[in-house]
């Protein structure tokens, strides 16, 4: 029966491989792959001889109809990226929606993800997270993509390339301010490597020719936080409510006033002016 398959591959370590995904891999009709270079190395270490069609962000379009076309006649495919989850930041996507839309069955088999495998080592906040993927290199659409992250209250995780992450780490630091920050490099392999730090101090880890940078790279970053409130007292509180009753407003409308700025009630804020009146008028 034709199906697509949505196939997980290691992101450095063959060892992460599945018995799963060895086993699809093998009983499909054919293997659309990103980089038919770098899969056939991988179907060659587990001895898997399979046909294999490039699947890619430039040739999706045409690609992408040729393999469906084969689907629909009764082949089954295997979609894989070149490490990791198909779909995520990958053409793979477009595949699986096509397939969809065109009610052809599809089956995951669940691999490693550089960006939870990141996450899982940051040391940050991982109940809730954003995936932003790489920033664009067009200067308005990176600008509204950092912009709309200033505020985002979830940890938030980046892709990137070694060549643009000097310059990366520098707009995180213009427009997300200096906020914690993981770097993951080379994640699983040999050279693995996680640097815990703050946006202030990375944008000068990759600053000269010694310290180019080098791998893959995913960054995750701390979401936004709440900037902590100045503590107020009761006396500030019944000093700001005095203002507005010396500026007309009556006494028990300015203490609601300023219960809703402040941690006291109206209550609270209405007593203790009568109090202090009280004692004004005893010491005169």
């Amino acid at each position: 029966m034709s199906k697509l398959y949505v196939v997980g591959t290691p992101i450095g370590n063959l060892d992460d491989m599945t018995f799963r995904a060895v086993r699809t891999l093998s009983e499909v009709d054919f293997i659309a792959a990103e980089d038919t270079r770098v899969t056939s190395k991988l179907l060659t270490h587990f001895g898997i001889k399979k046909p294999l069609v490039s699947y890619h962000e430039h040739n999706r379009k045409y690609a992408g109809a040729e393999i469906l076309k084969r689907i629909m006649s009764g082949e089954t495919c295997a979609v894989v990226t070149d490490a990791g989850m198909p779909c995520i930041s990958d053409p793979g996507e477009d595949l699986v929606r096509d397939c969809a839309a065109s009610g052809v069955p599809i089956e995951v088999v669940p691999g490693p993800s550089a960006a939870v495998s990141a996450l899982a080592l940051s040391g940050l906040d991982t109940s809730k997270f954003a995936f932003e993927g790489f920033l664009s290199t067009a200067p308005n659409s990176r600008k509204a993509a950092l912009e709309a992250c200033r505020q985002e209250p979830r940890t938030l995780i980046f892709y990137e390339a070694p060549h643009k992450l000097a310059q990366t780490l520098s707009d995180l630091y213009n427009y997300l301010g200096d906020r914690k920050i993981s770097i993951c490099r080379e994640l699983t392999k040999i050279h693995e490597e996680v640097l815990r730090t703050r946006l202030s101090e990375a944008i000068n880890l990759y600053d000269d020719d010694l310290h180019k940078p080098r791998g893959e790279f995913v960054l995750i970053v701390e979401g936004y936080r709440e900037p902590p409130k100045p503590e107020i007292t009761l006396d500030d509180a019944v000093n700001e409510a005095r203002t507005l009753v010396n500026s007309g407003v009556r006494q028990t409308d300015a203490c609601r006033e300023i219960a809703k700025r402040t941690g006291f009630t109206k209550s609270e804020i209405y007593a203790a002016m009568t109090s202090s009146k009280s004692r004004e008028g005893e010491r005169k």
